[in-house]
């Protein structure tokens, strides 16, 4: 017997809206109907399978999943609907745009539409876990029988950019999948549109007008583009009446055609498939890779073309569960090599379950079950086949990757003996699995101004990996909830950069105007003690990026008393995680490590400084290098964490009051596995579009004017200090813990000492209160501003061994954040 299936033919008839019909075995005894328009027919039919969440199927005519269909018709369908996008959005944001198919069934349909997107790479959902590549992203999907979804991409950046997202799936019914990939993705990738492509729009208006909210909750655009659209109608007590149907008819089910006398001989052929090329998109497939597998397309079909015997009439290209669209991509081939004398045929194997009925008005007819074969992270279970058996071929084509060429495909309950019993001819083509290879890492260059930063280029290297066009910000208290409801760390995102008012703005410049003088004493003190007892020649390498202006002003002085030009690079540093690695490397291979002096604004309680010394260790001891000292260089030091120091006073540092605009216009540092990969530097951004409000160039240039009025002073202080007992008290510490205590917080990361940590405090996060010194003078005006801005109480403290202290209540602060860099439980 000999049952072709229901072969359609894609073509833009004109609509009709509300369409029903329920003449199907499915609807007839289940009582489930389609209503749409008239194209929904072509596109679809009803099946019944085994899922405890959803009991009815559809089934894709044009998908090439269930339905062995024409390769050119499969393809045309996902081809059009990528044009359609392309209209949609534009030549210029289809460059800037990523399409993402989902696993299994969506995986050469979305290759099919970024194919007619044209620009855009592509990359598809996996539940196939590849050794080595670090993970993106994942989300679940609803209804599936297997639900969770990895992204594998081998380039971590390819979904962090902000151009559109493009999502294709086969059908779009309620809506949830969608749903989980946006809110999943939006939270470490928000941008500011997404394209849903499908198929078919089967969505409830509830459903419709939950994604519109959705839309506006994240504050996105999100478009719909479909072939057709249409609802499912469901009885009441569909899931019940569907699992006793599944059960009555697999007891009575009829067995599939009888396998032949003979079974068919096993061919392999070799395809010469090009190196480099991926099989797919499971780690992204870019536009340089469909140039290059096009170009080799002809040659590989020819070869399969050879291999067939002259006299079928009738061929299947059989792909392997979510390897869809290389075997589609080979079937167009074929269909057009072949075409003339032989019609071309093309579906997948898949591991969803469904029940197979013998009936023309039911879409799946026929299955073969045989063992999984490419040893899946789930565990063994059974494979599918459908509508294959009795089908008619002279000849299957079976194209699975290497890791899927097993000994239990080739088994004799294997797919491969499945196949052999209900055809003529089988032939094994065999793609090889693309694995991302690490190839030995070349650091890059310092980034420098005007290109990275508005520092002049000699001012500063900086160690950093340029993330300027990822969206990382998020308003604080958004960012404050992703980190205590995930154990987000604070460097994987960035703070909205603080915009100052006319009147801050005059409160730094009046700061400037009278603390300069002092700053100038301070560099000038620090640098000496460096030069005399660190190096004579020292390599300033400066904590991004509260550290970096002063690494500036040292490398000035030095300049201006010593005619030095010392180098000096910024590098990250990230509380809980430790210094950039990859920067250290840079360093040792370019620098004597005995000649590195790290350099960093202020102490506070000294946190950072244990990092630093943490961090070294850890770094010598893995990577065989010694000579970096992990003793710190300090403006300020009035936590008493250090002995290498300008002052220990804790006064207004003017370059404390701002963020990006005195600091290059550079960000805080970012630290986030899909943007950072194991042979990156961190990241940051430069907020170029801030440059009407930069003034670090002013704050350097202003405080390098009093060079000469402060020389004989630092002379005289270096003298003093070179002579004196500086070993750290961490003073600083013990009274953090003292106030900790005192104020019932209970965690010495909840206080942040210092006029330049309580500034931070106000600048980025949810203050509690503001301890002030009494009687601390003009050095806390941008405080007492900052304060009333927001709404925080400042409260003046007898003997307050800092000039202020910022504290962050627990109780109140999502975001608030331990050693680790993770969330505090509230007290």
């Amino acid at each position: 017997m000999t049952r072709q299936g229901n072969e359609v033919t894609v073509s833009d008839r004109g609509v009709s809206e509300n369409v029903v019909w329920s003449g199907t075995w499915v609807a007839e005894r289940l009582g489930v109907e389609l209503v749409g328009d008239d194209r929904l027919r072509d596109l679809l039919g009803l099946a019944l399978r085994r899922n405890p969440k959803r009991a009815h199927l559809l089934v894709s005519n044009v998908l090439g999943k269930h339905v062995p269909q024409p390769p050119s018709v499969v393809r045309r369908s996902g081809y059009e609907l990528g044009l359609r996008v392309r209209e949609l959005l534009g030549p210029d944001a289809c460059a800037r745009a990523v399409v993402l198919g989902y696993a299994e069934t969506a995986t050469g349909l979305g290759h099919c539409v970024a194919d007619g997107v044209g620009d855009a790479p592509y990359l598809h959902s996996t539940r196939r876990p590849v050794a080595g590549v670090a993970r993106a992203g994942g989300f679940e999907e609803a209804h599936s029988h297997a639900t969770s979804h990895l992204l594998l991409p081998e380039d971590p950046r390819l979904l962090a950019g902000a151009g559109a997202l493009v999502l294709v799936d086969d059908e779009f019914s309620t809506g949830n999948t969608v749903l989980n990939t946006v809110r999943a993705l939006h939270a470490r990738f928000p941008r500011e549109r997404y394209v849903i492509v499908a198929l078919v729009d089967m969505r409830a208006p509830a459903d419709r007008d939950r994604l519109d909210a959705f839309a506006a909750e994240i504050g996105a655009r999100i478009d719909l583009v479909a072939l057709a659209s249409g609802t499912v109608r469901l009885p009441d007590g569909v899931l019940e009446k569907g699992r006793a149907l599944v059960e009555e008819h697999e007891a009575e089910a009829e067995p599939p055609p009888a396998p032949r006398a003979e079974p068919a001989p096993v061919t392999r052929v070799p395809l010469a498939w090009p190196d480099g090329v991926p099989d797919g998109g499971r780690h992204g497939f870019t536009p340089a890779h469909r140039a290059r597998l096009a170009a080799a397309l002809p040659g590989m079909a020819e070869r399969i073309a050879r291999a067939l015997p002259e006299d079928a009439r009738r061929v299947l290209v059989l792909g392997f569960e979510e390897l869809m669209y290389a075997p589609l991509a080979l079937g167009v081939a074929l269909e057009g090599h072949i075409g003339d004398r032989a019609e071309v045929r093309y579906s997948t194997t898949t591991r969803s379950p469904v029940l197979a009925v013998d009936d023309p008005g039911y879409a799946i007819r026929t299955r073969l079950v045989f063992p999984a074969h490419d040893d899946p992270a789930d565990g063994p279970g059974d494979r599918y086949a459908y509508n294959v058996a009795g089908g008619g071929f002279d000849a299957v084509v079976a194209v699975v990757d290497s890791t899927a060429d097993t000994a239990a495909l080739h088994a004799p309950d294997g797919l491969l003996a499945e196949l052999s019993a209900h055809t003529g001819h089988v032939l094994l083509a065999v793609v090889p699995s693309y694995a991302p290879e690490r190839s030995p890492s070349v650091l890059p260059d310092p980034l420098r101004g005007p290109a990275f930063s508005s520092y002049a280029p000699d001012d500063v290297g900086w160690l950093l990996q340029d993330l300027s066009e990822v969206t990382l910000e998020a308003p604080t208290e958004e960012r404050e909830e992703a980190i205590q409801s995930g154990g987000a760390h604070y460097a994987e995102s960035l703070p909205v950069e603080y915009q100052p008012s006319a009147q801050y703005q005059e409160l730094f410049r009046a700061a400037l105007d009278t603390s300069a003088a002092r700053v100038a004493q301070a560099v000038g003190t620090v640098t000496e003690t460096v030069v005399a007892e660190r190096s004579p020649r020292p390599v300033l390498v400066s904590l991004a990026r509260a550290g970096t202006p002063v690494g500036v002003l040292m490398r000035r002085w030095a300049r201006y008393r010593h005619g030095l030009d010392l180098p000096h690079y910024a590098v990250s540093i990230v509380r809980g995680r430790g210094i950039d690695a990859n920067a250290l490397r840079w360093l040792a291979a370019h620098h004597d490590p005995a000649d590195v002096v790290f350099v960093d604004g202020w102490t506070g309680k000294g946190a950072i400084t244990r990092e630093l010394a943490a961090a070294i260790r850890e770094f010598e001891e893995a990577e065989g290098v010694t000579g970096f000292s992990p003793e710190m260089a300090v403006l300020a030091d009035p936590g008493s964490c250090v002995r290498t120091y300008g002052t220990r006073e804790d006064y207004l540092i003017p370059s404390a009051c701002l963020n990006s605009t005195v600091s290059g216009l550079i960000s805080r540092t970012v630290l986030r596995a899909d943007l950072v990969g194991p042979d990156d530097f961190h990241g940051a951004k430069f907020y170029r579009d801030l440059a009407p409000a930069d003034v670090s160039a002013d704050f350097v240039d202003a405080v390098a004017a009093r060079f000469d009025e402060v020389a004989d002073a630092v002379d005289t202080r270096v003298k003093e200090l070179l002579a004196a007992d500086r070993a750290p008290t961490w003073e600083g510490w013990a009274a953090v813990e003292r106030i900790s205590e005192e104020y019932g917080i209970h965690d010495v990361n909840l206080v942040k000492p210092g006029v330049g940590e309580t500034t931070r405090v106000l600048l980025r996060r949810v203050p509690w209160k503001i301890l002030a010194r009494a009687g601390a003078g003009a050095d806390l005006d941008h405080v007492r501003l900052l304060a009333a801005q927001r709404g925080v109480p400042v409260e003046e403290v007898d003997g307050l061994p800092y000039t202020c202290v910022g504290l962050i209540h627990p109780q109140y602060t999502r975001g608030a954040t331990g050693a680790d860099g993770k969330a505090v439980t509230g007290a």
